[in-house]
């Protein structure tokens, strides 16, 4: 009987460091008070970019508080994030860990999260095209969001098709599966593409047009390019003129 008293004296003491002297330690003294105590705690491995942050805790974590959005913001105080207009909403983002999750390796480091910029608890800016919390549906996210805020840096379409993205992209991947180029021998070119500025000016004669060996007017387009790139030139092949 006095074996088992023993017994169950010495696991209500290990069970008391674990519970209150543990915590108390690396609360006072940080996360490398007691060595090797981490390893029985921590959920995942962290993504590459922060593995060597695997045992001083404290530089994401605040006790009782968790992860605070402005030990991220110190770390990556350096990071551009107002160059690209696609990653703009950076700047205005009240919570990291909203997209950025850790401790799964970094699978989900990078996803993007298109529902989450229609949560007001989480971002603000002028991302929204009505006033909306988290729509239920794909679709609906789709509409609420006010794409060209974002994407309009680079519109590939040079404002041919106007700003309703959701028309015919979608959230999930820029591509049109029902999209199907016309041949490459339609004459319908410029009502998609528009010439660059070096076609209304004396270089498209003096240079394009002589390259080509064709003087079509500048809505002709298909009489100097083909549809698998720009600078295949008809009757000329890959011509690179800068």
């Amino acid at each position: 009987m006095n074996g088992a008293r023993l017994l169950y004296g010495i696991y209500a003491l290990v069970l008391a460091m674990l519970v209150v002297i543990v915590p108390l330690t690396t609360h006072s003294a940080g996360s490398r008070a007691i060595a090797g105590w981490t390893a029985l705690i921590e959920p995942g491995p962290l993504s590459p970019a922060h593995a060597s942050l695997r045992r001083n805790c404290e530089t994401c974590h605040t006790p009782h508080q968790g992860v605070e959005a402005q030990k991220c913001i110190t770390c990556h105080i350096q990071t551009d994030f107002g160059t690209k207009a696609s990653t703009r909403f950076h700047a205005k983002a009240k919570e990291c860990t909203s997209c950025h999750v850790e401790h799964d390796g970094g699978a989900s480091l990078a996803r993007m999260d298109h529902e989450a910029l229609l949560d007001p608890d989480l971002w603000r800016g002028p991302l929204r095209t009505r006033d909306v919390r988290i729509s239920k549906t794909h679709a609906e996210t789709t509409d609420a969001l006010n794409c060209i805020s974002c994407h309009a840096a680079r519109d590939r379409h040079q404002g041919s098709f106007g700003k309703d993205c959701q028309d015919c992209h979608t959230l999930v991947d820029w591509k049109i599966d029902a999209f199907r180029h016309p041949s490459v021998n339609s004459g319908q070119c410029a009502e998609c593409h528009k010439a660059p500025p070096s076609h209304f000016m004396m270089h498209f004669e003096m240079v394009s047009q002589r390259v080509a060996r064709e003087r079509a007017p500048v809505n002709q387009c298909a009489a100097c390019h083909t549809t698998d790139s720009w600078n295949n030139i008809r009757n000329l092949g890959l011509y690179d003129h800068h």
